[in-house]
């Protein structure tokens, strides 16, 4: 993520993958332990017609038109905006970036640029504008090859048809490929896009220069093939105790079947993963929220390999976000602020107006009236005694959970008979009120955390009661 030294997680699931028929997208947002975001609506035509990027000086023009999306910003703009995942009017989902590495050798070529487009401003300029997935992949590959980027990124595109995942390999150069639909897949910091197929434009997006570039500059290990990864990624040591186990661990619990010769650090684990069984809503949270649980490798466990690979979910998450598409009711913006693992995916439906108030303030210092802070409070209370606190969270994520898919199906029965304004007046006031719910039930574990820490504290003695 540019200055924020990012280093997230996703997973993009076919909708003949999922138990529901809905497409998802996810991703960890990971930069700074304590740096908060904010829960936002964009509403129509809001956008301004010049884009002026704080964090390359970038400039655009941008069209008349925009459309109302979702957005999680930084609580500053001192550095840009970073709004990172959205759902705009269209059903049109998006998520920027998963950060990843490109080698010397391809970089030498083309290398990257200082002023060009990146992670900060990329669902900014790009999501308002696009009315399918396809779209949103073609219009941020034109501004990458017109303007370049100064970072190596991938980039998660949804509608309520398929699913894509975008590439960036050098300062101009991209690919993207069509998730199918009965698959899934999950990229932790390296170039994930294997063989690409230039005439199956059905499945396969590119920039229309890309494989003379290769040729030109001699840069295709295997001119028999054309493998983005190896052309254009990274395959060495930090790849193997950073990135590799985060894929393995996804290809663990869904194809367990299929990778039995999968080992945490192998360097050849595929892109494209048919899971073994039909994945739900939770199971994309809980890839999100893993930290090797079950494994020798959990860093809260003690064992010698507990803190030898990075974790999905680690402090350093701003939020986790799992944006959930086709859906028979509205779509949905899931959103975890904070650690996902101590945290609780909220949904505000598609097509809300607003977000509660908690939801756009936070800042530094902390302050417990956002909700950023709420959730990170619970959090950093239930790490101070993890072994007697987990529970108790655990318990209030398993009573949010149940009642979020309650409200979500109350809320799409009723659906069907409102339109225009009073739907998304229904919309709005059913998010708000889970949303609420949601903080008011942390508050309550935050204290109930307090109280109990109390007979923790070091100057303490057991008095002999007949005293």
């Amino acid at each position: 993520m540019g200055n924020k030294l990012t280093a997230c997680t996703s997973i993009l699931i076919g909708k003949d993958a999922s138990i529901d028929g809905t497409i998802m997208i996810g991703r960890n947002e990971d930069a700074k332990a304590a740096w908060p975001k904010h829960m936002v609506v964009h509403q129509r035509g809001e956008m301004p017609n010049h884009f002026i990027s704080k964090d390359t000086r970038l400039e655009l023009d941008l069209p008349e038109e925009s459309a109302r999306y979702t957005a999680t910003p930084e609580w500053t703009d001192k550095d840009g905006l970073f709004e990172e995942d959205g759902i705009n009017e269209y059903d049109v989902a998006m998520s920027a970036t998963e950060s990843a590495y490109s080698n010397a050798l391809v970089l030498g070529y083309d290398p990257l640029v200082e002023n060009g487009l990146n992670e900060e401003a990329m669902i900014t300029v790009v999501l308002p504008y696009v009315k399918t997935a396809r779209e949103g992949v073609q219009r941020l590959g034109n501004l990458i090859a017109k303007y370049g980027t100064g970072e190596t990124n991938g980039v998660l595109f949804a509608d309520n048809d398929e699913a894509w995942y975008f590439e960036t390999g050098a300062g101009h150069y991209w690919v993207a490929q069509r998730i199918p639909d009965d698959s899934y897949a999950v990229v932790a910091n390296q170039l994930a896009i294997q063989e690409i197929d230039f005439n199956d434009t059905n499945n396969f997006m590119f920039h229309p220069g890309i494989q003379e570039f290769v040729e030109k500059h001699d840069l295709n290990p295997d001119p028999a093939t054309f493998n983005f990864r190896k052309i254009f990624g990274t395959a060495d040591r930090s790849d193997a105790i950073y990135s590799e186990p985060r894929v393995w661990v996804g290809h663990q619990m869904f194809s367990p079947q299929q990778a039995t010769e999968e080992t945490p650090e192998s360097t050849e684990l595929p892109f494209i993963m048919k899971p073994d069984h039909k994945l739900s809503i939770f199971d994309a949270q809980n890839y999100l929220s893993n930290h090797y649980e079950g494994t020798e490798f959990d860093p809260l466990g003690h064992g010698e390999h507990a803190h030898k690979y990075r974790p999905i979910s680690l402090a350093k998450t701003q939020e986790s976000h799992i944006l959930q598409m086709n859906r028979p009711g509205a779509n949905i913006h899931w959103l975890a602020m904070g650690v996902a693992a101590e945290s609780t995916y909220v949904p505000f439906f598609n097509g809300i107006t607003d977000t509660p108030a908690p939801y756009k303030r936070g800042k530094l210092p902390a302050q417990l009236n956002s909700a950023y802070w709420i959730f990170k409070h619970a959090s950093v209370l239930v790490d101070s005694h993890l072994h007697d606190f987990l529970p108790l969270l655990r318990d209030v994520q398993k009573e949010r959970n149940a009642a979020a898919i309650k409200m979500i199906a109350e809320t799409d029965r009723r659906l069907p008979s409102l339109k225009g304004e009073a739907r998304a007046t229904f919309l709005t006031r059913q998010s708000d009120g889970y949303a609420t719910d949601t903080l008011n039930a942390y508050k309550k574990l935050s204290l109930e955390l307090i109280t109990k820490m109390t007979d923790y504290c070091e100057l303490n003695f057991n008095t002999d009661e007949n005293l």
